[in-house]
């Protein structure tokens, strides 16, 4: 098999007629996973697959036209890499013109790990977690749960000369304790880079005290409630918010963040300093600082490959900042070539609160605790008015404590900009493991939030 930067050079050395410029991308994923039912160990394995994509620019009538051709198939014979790179020059010509043509970036400093080779991972990196584990499924509740840890090394190369490569580890791990009558459930989770930072047994500590709140349970009307939401529940909603700021879509009046003049930045949404950011450098979330993508579309580019990424406040201290705009988009709209980010982080700002969990539990004189969310769905995209159901627990606070279980999950219906708009309280940011969005996007940092008008708009059957 064909070395990954040899690949690289390989596709970059030829040059077809009418070939404006040529993008390489070669990934390699290393993974394993754990997973545990009903008490026992039962799977645990390790695999690893490559990815090689080719994306041809050529030039053509009315502009530049882009052409990605992708494969899975191990690259033995260089003969294969010339298929790869005559299909791309097909698909290019059959694209038409781009409208996200722009020059290819130039190159900055040489990556001194360009000549490394791929990353791996082993069933090892669980040591920690198995060890905790030994002591949790000896109890009397019942466990089940799943770890997978990936290590994914990308070498990206283009014909203007870029030549980058990076590691992204990506792991998580979730558990469900039942009751031994399986009359009880339970979720806890969590995101890390190489779980070393993982206590699975005061995971499932954390678990276990829901399950003990389960012994008390009640019917609740669906309605309008103080509620707080935890990091997890906070993280699935603002991905779906920087998931819809598209600049384009709010210049030209199609989303939630057009406004009756252009789009919203610099409205203000609340006066709380609340800040989202996405931040390649952000400790334990970082990602590539360089933009790596194979396909086009709304706020990205394949022209952008080998950019260099950035932090970017999506919302600063309560005021909407920021939008994406590839640098295409940037150029026709006159502003900021921006980059969607693979992390999200929510901050107070400054003079944020430290609460925890339980201090702001202990401040909620009648309210729901919930655990997290699944099931998001857009309802309207002018408002970014989501729906979606509670999961794995809806708790009945009372005058500072947790007094039971709600009998059933809710359907709610909100917009995540009217939970920046209408949040009173903002809690300590956490690391969290977004639950609905978790196999697309793990690295996140979120707070509790307690808004006091959560729409609860109907009952859902089950728990």
């Amino acid at each position: 098999m064909l070395a990954p930067q040899e690949i690289v050079e390989r596709v970059l050395a030829g040059s077809g007629p009418g070939v404006a410029g040529r993008v390489v991308v070669v990934s390699e994923t290393s993974e394993a996973a754990l997973r545990w039912a009903n008490s026992t160990m039962t799977t645990n394995g390790h695999t690893t697959s490559r990815r090689v994509s080719v994306i041809s620019l050529v030039t053509v009538d009315g502009g530049t036209a882009a052409g990605v051709v992708s494969s899975s198939v191990a690259v033995t014979d260089p003969a294969q890499l010339d298929e790869l790179v005559a299909a791309s020059e097909r698909a290019a010509r059959d694209a038409g013109p781009a409208r996200d043509a722009a020059s290819l970036p130039e190159p900055g400093a040489d990556d001194p790990a360009w000549t490394d080779p791929a990353a791996e991972t082993s069933i090892e990196v669980f040591g920690e977690l198995a060890h905790g584990l030994s002591d949790v499924l000896g109890g009397t509740l019942r466990q089940y749960g799943f770890a997978s840890h990936s290590l994914t090394t990308v070498w990206l190369g283009t014909s203007a000369g870029v030549r980058r490569r990076w590691v992204q580890p990506t792991g998580s791990v979730e558990l469900n304790v039942k009751t031994p009558d399986l009359s009880g459930s339970a979720w806890a989770g969590a995101a890390t880079r190489d779980f070393t930072d993982v206590d699975v047994v005061a995971l499932a500590a954390d678990a276990g005290r829901r399950l003990d709140w389960g012994k008390r349970r009640v019917e609740l009307a669906p309605g309008r409630y103080e509620t707080l939401l935890p990091p997890s529940a906070v993280s699935d909603l603002m991905v779906y918010l920087a998931w819809s700021m598209e600049g384009r879509a709010a210049q030209e009046g199609h989303n939630a963040l057009a406004g009756p003049n252009g789009p919203r930045v610099g409205e203000r949404l609340t006066d709380l300093p609340l800040t989202l950011f996405s931040d390649p450098a952000a400790p334990g979330l970082e990602y590539e600082p360089f933009l790596v993508t194979t396909s086009s579309g709304d706020g990205i580019s394949v022209f952008d490959n080998g950019a260099p990424m950035r932090r970017v406040d999506w919302v600063r201290d309560g005021t909407i900042n920021e939008l994406v705009y590839s640098r295409a988009e940037a150029s026709e709209f006159g502003t900021t070539f921006t980059p969607a980010g693979d992390n999200l982080l929510l901050t107070g700002g400054p003079s944020g609160s430290a609460a925890t969990v339980d201090e702001m539990v202990g401040g909620t004189e009648h309210g729901l605790l919930l655990t997290c969310l699944w099931y998001i769905r857009e309802v309207n995209p002018a408002t970014l008015l989501l729906t979606g159901l509670t999961r794995d627990g809806v708790y009945l606070v009372e005058h500072g404590e947790v007094v039971a279980e709600v009998d059933h999950n809710f359907r709610f219906n909100y917009s995540p900009l009217d939970v920046l708009r209408r949040t009173t309280q903002v809690g300590a940011t956490e690391h969290t493991l977004p639950r609905e969005w978790k196999d697309w996007f793990t690295r996140a940092a979120m707070p509790t939030l307690r808004v006091p008008d959560f729409n609860m708009s109907s009952v859902s059957l089950g728990r």
